[in-house]
């Protein structure tokens, strides 16, 4: 592992330490490596929001193509399985 010092503001230190003290996480490292893998789960995100912003529209999302979706969801809770697995085009309306 890669080693990396960092220069904090008292402040953030002092924010970043509390995180630890209480018992969230067992060391400073462990929270910085924690706060970068969500930034880039975030930056993931974004950038498949952006891609589906700029695809073609596929389907409807309107009021009856919710509905079927929490039918799904019953039955698969209801069923102990989990719902048909497909993109989310193949439920137009």
């Amino acid at each position: 592992m890669a080693t990396m010092n960092v220069s904090l503001p008292v402040e953030l230190k002092a924010f970043a330490d509390g995180q630890v003290n209480c018992g969230r996480y067992g060391s400073t490292s462990e929270y910085v490596r924690e706060l970068i893998r969500r930034d880039q789960d975030r930056s993931r995100l974004r950038e498949l929001l952006l891609d589906g912003a700029a695809g073609p529209i596929v389907g409807r999302a309107d009021e009856e193509y919710f509905a079927s979706l929490r039918d799904r969801v019953r039955e698969a809770a209801n069923s102990n399985y989990p719902p048909a697995a497909g993109p989310v085009a193949d439920a137009t309306v």
